[in-house]
């Protein structure tokens, strides 16, 4: 799918997620997002089953230390085949093309495509007053986030994560091709849970996002296949 919906299996161990999984038939590969939670209980191993599944990985570490830290654990990274990997942008160009480099080198030490580097521009949690009070940025989210994207680009990266909410002034900014991966989406039917800047999957579309991350609403779903289905459904049908 070029446009994926991504299931973000935050579950804290290795069985639960695998089990979960496999609820999905092998003949329908699926992305998913390791992030966190899930990868420092499991390691790289949940990462093979995965991938030993047919299913392909978007690893969301959101990684963030000094420029030499960062490119290192990238060239882990790199060596994973993992489809897509996360860096915050908010760590500066230098940590930025350096997490670049260390992304290529590590996949071309093993053969393998190299990972869509995207960087994280504002959490989708994050609202205004948590902007302005607690990280002392001034300005508004979205001008926050199109800052980031730009910097971003400057720094090779190939897309970024932001709300749907910022994805058409992302894009108007720094260009289509880059790609607006957004999570915090929910289907009407769906709680917020704890996201501030969320919306449904066909105004993510019309936005012009270029992929979904679903949680909740497709993990703690009565039916999660039949829920993951039907927000494809609608994405797709959005997207045509």
């Amino acid at each position: 799918m070029s446009r994926p919906v991504i299931i973000a299996l935050d579950f804290p161990t290795s069985d639960q997620a695998l089990t979960f999984l496999d609820q999905f038939p092998q003949t329908t590969p699926v992305t998913v997002k390791i992030g966190m939670e899930l990868f420092y209980a499991a390691g790289p191993a949940i990462v093979k089953a995965v991938q030993a599944r047919g299913h392909a990985v978007f690893l969301d570490l959101k990684l963030h230390d000094i420029p030499n830290t960062v490119e290192s654990a990238m060239r882990v990274i790199g060596r994973l085949g993992v489809r897509y990997t996360t860096v915050h942008a908010a760590g500066g160009h230098v940590m930025l093309a350096a997490a670049k480099r260390g992304l290529v080198a590590g996949a071309t030490a093993a053969s393998l495509p190299a990972p869509k580097l995207l960087a994280i521009t504002q959490l989708t949690s994050t609202d205004q007053a948590m902007l302005n009070t607690d990280q002392q940025i001034p300005g508004s989210v979205q001008a926050s986030v199109v800052h980031y994207a730009q910097l971003a680009q400057a720094s090779d990266c190939d897309g970024v994560i932001c709300s749907a909410q910022e994805v058409a002034a992302i894009h108007q900014a720094v260009g289509a091709d880059f790609l607006g991966i957004t999570p915090g989406i929910r289907p009407l039917s769906a709680a917020t849970d704890d996201q501030q800047r969320v919306m449904t999957p066909t105004a993510a579309a019309q936005a012009g996002s270029n992929g979904l991350v679903v949680g909740r609403p497709i993990t703690q779903a009565n039916d999660p296949v039949a829920a993951y289905t039907e927000i494809v459904k609608e994405w797709s049908n959005a997207n045509d």
